[in-house]
């Protein structure tokens, strides 16, 4: 293995680990390299993996990465142990180098197991003076001789030094406290963004981060801003905002053509031609009873519920046969696919054009000022070309099956906001309550009030099955050769594999048995 050296940059990043990065960004790059990174530690929350935050320990080189988990970006980087690497500032080493030794990464002997960043080093040579620390206790008192920790904070950057709390006194400096041969040497070092750590950790998991674009090169190389927040306003009408500005975009399925989205997203990371029918058979039943079904109880049907292998938006008209299935069914090969975009989260279908789901009730006095704000350049009236007609937006829910496959990408649906502004229903809200709001706003198409009480009933998914519907050869691109820069998996029982779908007009949720969502098609 070899040694992972890296230079530290205040309040930016460690190396390639930049702060503000994602966690599918790091750990994409981490797996690329195996030999230099053999061992991946995740540990999140069973029951909050998408509100709590996510921790990846890399225990072979000493480093330790805390993300938050509604964005999933880099907030916290923590060196742990100096043995295992070798950690520069301004081209000058923070700690003594390494002893290769017994090879590279094995633990110091002896009297060299303690020679991490030292204090004279740091106060006098590397950072300078700072103002005074702050004095942590250890948790239980043990004889007056137990340990606690004082915390050595610049901007950007913070060292964690043993030191007895019976040396400790408010009164003393920083040199006097530090200065003893027990407290001489940092046991951790974190990077963050702030002006210390006391005030950086106030905001640790909430505060704006700078733009990763900004701080990782300085290239020329001109990069579309990540996506991140999609609004999903219904009626097949999505608001895509940017990162780190104001800007925003609209996507209107059934009128926005490939060559638009490649304008404004930039190409697409892999393209998967679609051919993947297996759900055929709901969609050849839903026609050939289409005529006996009432408008109120459209929504509901099975096809709407079960086209996991997000082919080509459904029509549901009351003219379709058996026979114009069939020819869409032959007519597959004509160009629709996936539009995989791996690095924003989302994948875009490109097929025929469809007419979009219908608009929610509450919108459709509003529906002509919205689709106002929503006509731009995407829009589009020749009949003939491909456009988009779904996307597929990815939650990257850690401990699912599809994890990391795709950046989490953030969304909320503001048709279904109440009296209190800040509860939109998102991709933070578990399914449950997001359901109970759906089924007021679409009360009024049931046919009666009970049906629209009743939960509907969900279709169980394992996607640990490779000949499942809807499996993620359909979904992505490059699951067998690995395109798009993801490995290969096979289900080994330690991810939660099995999902339920649930439809709604314009929606269907994927969700897992935690509550949350996984994905979320809208058509």
């Amino acid at each position: 293995m070899s040694l992972f050296t890296a230079a530290l940059v205040p309040g930016y990043g460690l190396g390639f680990l930049l702060l503000g990065a994602s966690l599918h960004d790091i750990l994409t790059r981490l797996k690329a390299e195996p030999q230099r990174f053999p061992k991946l530690d995740l540990a999140y929350s069973p029951v909050g993996p998408v509100t709590e935050p996510v921790i990846l320990a890399l225990p072979a080189n000493g480093v330790r990465l805390r993300f938050d988990g509604p964005e999933q970006r880099l907030r916290l980087i923590e060196i742990i142990d100096f043995s295992k690497n070798r950690i520069t500032y301004q081209d000058k080493d923070i700690a003594k180098p390494p002893n290769t030794q017994g090879g590279i990464g094995s633990p110091r002997n002896g009297g060299d197991a303690a020679t991490g960043p030292a204090f004279r080093n740091v106060y006098h040579r590397l950072f300078g003076p700072t103002y005074a620390g702050e004095y942590i206790p250890p948790p239980v008192e043990r004889n007056g001789n137990n340990v606690g920790t004082y915390i050595l904070s610049y901007p950007g950057v913070a060292f964690s030094f043993p030191l007895l709390q019976s040396a400790w006194s408010p009164d003393k400096d920083v040199v006097s406290l530090l200065s003893s041969p027990a407290s001489q040497t940092a046991s951790s070092v974190a990077v963050f963004n702030g002006k210390s750590w006391a005030h950086a950790r106030e905001a640790l998991w909430t505060e704006v981060l700078p733009s990763v674009k900004l701080t990782a090169s300085k290239s020329r190389e001109v990069v579309p801003d990540e996506i991140s927040l999609v609004k999903i306003h219904g009626g097949g009408r999505l608001q895509l905002f940017k990162k780190w500005s104001n800007l925003s975009s609209w996507i209107n399925l059934g009128e926005t053509t490939p060559q638009e989205l490649v304008a404004e997203l930039g190409p697409p990371d892999a393209i998967y031609r679609k051919n993947d029918q297996r759900m055929y058979i709901h969609k050849t039943r839903t026609a050939s009873h289409s005529r006996s079904r009432s408008n109120g109880g459209d929504y509901r049907r099975p096809d709407d519920l079960t086209d996991t292998d997000q082919s080509s938006a459904h029509t549901g008209s009351d003219d379709s046969e058996d026979e114009a299935i069939e020819d869409d069914f032959v007519g597959n090969v004509s160009g629709e696919c996936f539009y995989n975009y791996f690095y924003l989260g989302f994948d875009i279908l490109v097929s025929p054009p469809q007419p979009p789901s219908r608009t929610p009730p509450s919108q459709v006095g509003a529906s002509n000022a919205n689709q106002v704000s929503g006509d731009n350049l995407f829009k589009t009236g020749t009949a003939d070309r491909l456009v988009a007609t779904k996307m597929v937006l990815h939650a990257n829910v850690p401990g699912s099956y599809p994890f990391n496959r795709h950046r989490r990408c953030r969304w909320e649906i503001p048709y279904l906001i109440t009296n209190n502004a800040d509860l939109v229903p998102d991709s933070e809200t578990p399914f449950d309550e997001i359901e109970e709001r759906l089924r007021e706003e679409w009360k009024s198409t049931y046919p009666s009030e009970e049906d629209g009480q009743r939960r509907q009933r969900g279709m169980v998914l394992n996607r640990g099955w490779g000949d499942s519907p809807g499996s993620s050869c359909e979904f992505l691109g490059g699951w067998e050769d690995s395109s798009g820069g993801v490995a290969a998996k096979k289900f080994d029982g330690s991810e939660d594999s099995t999902t339920t779908l649930y439809g709604f007009p314009g929606l269907v949720f994927e969700v897992l048995k935690n509550g949350f969502v996984s994905a979320v098609t809208v058509y």
